[in-house]
C-alpha cells in the first residue's frame, strides 16, 4: 500500500507546468489509444452484424458530414474562447462515451436494429468530434510551442500507437473466444477505462489564454466570416498550397479506409485473430517510427519526410488489392504504419506553421473542412465502386488518388517554406 500511495503522490506532484502538460499529454494518449483500439473493430462489428458496405462506409462518412456543416462555425466560436483546453477534454469524453452505448444496445435490440442504432449514436458523436478535431491541433501546439511540437507529438503518438497495438492484440485474441455479439459488447463497454483516463489528464492541461479577438472580428457576420475563410484558399500562399494537396491525397486515403475491413472479411475470409494482428502491427510500429521520423525531420526538414511518406502510402491499397492471401497484409500494414507516422508528424507541423498565428483556430477549421469533404465523399464513392466493380478496382482507384496527391505535394512545393533554418536541440 505505501508503494501505491507513493506512486499516486508522484503522479499528482509535477515539477512544473511544462512537465505537467507533457505528462498529461502522454497519459491522455494512453487513454485515447485504448479507445482507438476499440474503435478499430467498429467497422468489423457492423460487417458481422450484416451491415451493407454503404452502412459501413457511413462510419467514416458521417463525421465528415457533420464537420462540413459545423467546422467553420465551430472555428469561429473557438477563436473567441479565452481558454481552449476544456473544449478539447469535454467533447473528447463525449465521443469516447459513445462506444459504451454501442456496447449496451445489443442487450435491447436485434441485429438489424442494433446496426441502425449504432449509426445514429455515431452520428450524434460526430458533433463533439468536430470540436475535438479543431482544438486538438490548437491545444497541442500551445502546449509544446513551435520548437518542441514535433518532439512532443512524436512521443504522444508513439505512446498512443503502442497502446492501440496492445489493445487491438488483446481484443483480437478475446473476440475469437467469446460468442458473438457478446464479445464485441464487452469490448465496447470496457472502453470506459480509456475514456476516463483520457478525460482525467486532458482536463489538467494548462495553456496560455487566447488574446481577445479584434473588435471587427467580433462584429463580423457569419456570412462575412465564411467568405473571408474561403477566400484564403484562393490566395497562392503556403497554407493554400498545403490544403489543396492534402485534400487530394486525403481523397485517396479516405476512399480506401472502409474498404480494408470489407476486403479482409468478405474477400479473404480473415478471422478476428488476423484482423487483430493486422491492426496491431499497423499501430505497433508507431512506437519506433515516430522517433525515426522526428530525428530525420530535425536533420533534413519536413519536405523529404512528406514526400517519402506520401508515395510510400500509395503502396498500402495497391499491394492489398493485388494480394489473394491474408498473411502478407501484416507486412503491408507495418509499412503503412511506418509511412503514416511520418505523414501525421509533418502534416501536423506544416498545418500550424502555415496557419495565421492570430487566427489559428479558424485556419485549422478551414483545413479540417477540406478534410471532412474528402472524408464524406471518398468512402461513399469507394464503397459504391466496390459494389459495382469489386474490391480490387476500388482499392486501386484509392491508390491512384493517393499518387496524384503525392505528386501535388511535390509540384506545389508544400513544406518548403516551413523549413527550420537549423537543427532544434531537444532536452
Amino acid at each position: 500500500m505505501p508503494v501505491l500511495f507513493g506512486w499516486r503522490a508522484r503522479l499528482n506532484q509535477p515539477a512544473d507546468i511544462q512537465k505537467q502538460n507533457e505528462r498529461s499529454v502522454l497519459i491522455d494518449g494512453i487513454g485515447v489509444g485504448i479507445v482507438t483500439g476499440v474503435s478499430t473493430f467498429l467497422g468489423v462489428f457492423l460487417t458481422r452484424l450484416g451491415a451493407s458496405p454503404f452502412l459501413v462506409g457511413l462510419i467514416t462518412a458521417l463525421p465528415a458530414l457533420t464537420g462540413m456543416l459545423l467546422a467553420i462555425p465551430a472555428g469561429r466560436f473557438l477563436e473567441r474562447q479565452r481558454n481552449m483546453a476544456p473544449w478539447y477534454s469535454i467533447p473528447r469524453a463525449m465521443v469516447q462515451g459513445s462506444f459504451i452505448l454501442m456496447g449496451l444496445i445489443p442487450f435491447f435490440a436485434n441485429q438489424q436494429a442494433t446496426t441502425y442504432a449504432i449509426i445514429i449514436i455515431w452520428a450524434l458523436a460526430t458533433i463533439p468530434q468536430t470540436i475535438v478535431n479543431i482544438t486538438f491541433a490548437v491545444v497541442m501546439g500551445a502546449v509544446a510551442g513551435p520548437r518542441r511540437r514535433q518532439y512532443l507529438m512524436s512521443r504522444r503518438w508513439s505512446v498512443l500507437g503502442a497502446t492501440t497495438a496492445i489493445t487491438v492484440a488483446v481484443i483480437g485474441a478475446f473476440l475469437d473466444n467469446v460468442a458473438f455479439p457478446l464479445n464485441y459488447q464487452i469490448v465496447f463497454i470496457a472502453s470506459f477505462v480509456g475514456g476516463v483516463l483520457s478525460f482525467l489528464f486532458s482536463r489538467r492541461l494548462t495553456i496560455p489564454d487566447n488574446p481577445p479577438p479584434k473588435e471587427e472580428i467580433v462584429r463580423q457576420s457569419l456570412r462575412a466570416y465564411l467568405t473571408e475563410m474561403l477566400s484564403v484558399l484562393r490566395e497562392p500562399t503556403p497554407f493554400s498550397r498545403f490544403v489543396i494537396s492534402a485534400f487530394v491525397f486525403n481523397l485517396g486515403m479516405m476512399m480506401a479506409l472502409p474498404l480494408f475491413p470489407l476486403y479482409w472479411v468478405r474477400q479473404l475470409n480473415a478471422s478476428d485473430f488476423w484482423i487483430g494482428l493486422i491492426n496491431t502491427t499497423n499501430n505497433g510500429v508507431l512506437l519506433i517510427a515516430y522517433f525515426i521520423w522526428t530525428a530525420l525531420t530535425r536533420r533534413k526538414g519536413n519536405v523529404l519526410v512528406l514526400r517519402v511518406c506520401t508515395f510510400g502510402l500509395v503502396l498500402y491499397p495497391l499491394l492489398t488489392a493485388l494480394t489473394p492471401r491474408v498473411e502478407p497484409l501484416v507486412f503491408y500494414a507495418a509499412l503503412a504504419g511506418i509511412f503514416g507516422a511520418g505523414l501525421n508528424l509533418v502534416l501536423f507541423d506544416i498545418s500550424l506553421a502555415t496557419a495565421s498565428p492570430e487566427r489559428t483556430a479558424s485556419y485549422i477549421a478551414l483545413y479540417q473542412l477540406t478534410t471532412y469533404i474528402a472524408t464524406l465523399v471518398a468512402p461513399l464513392v469507394g464503397t459504391l465502386l466496390a459494389d459495382l466493380f469489386g474490391y480490387t478496382p476500388a482499392l486501386l482507384t484509392g491508390a491512384a488518388l493517393r499518387c496524384v496527391g503525392a505528386i501535388l505535394f511535390v509540384w506545389l512545393g508544400v513544406g518548403v517554406t516551413t523549413e527550420r533554418p537549423r537543427a532544434v536541440q531537444v532536452t
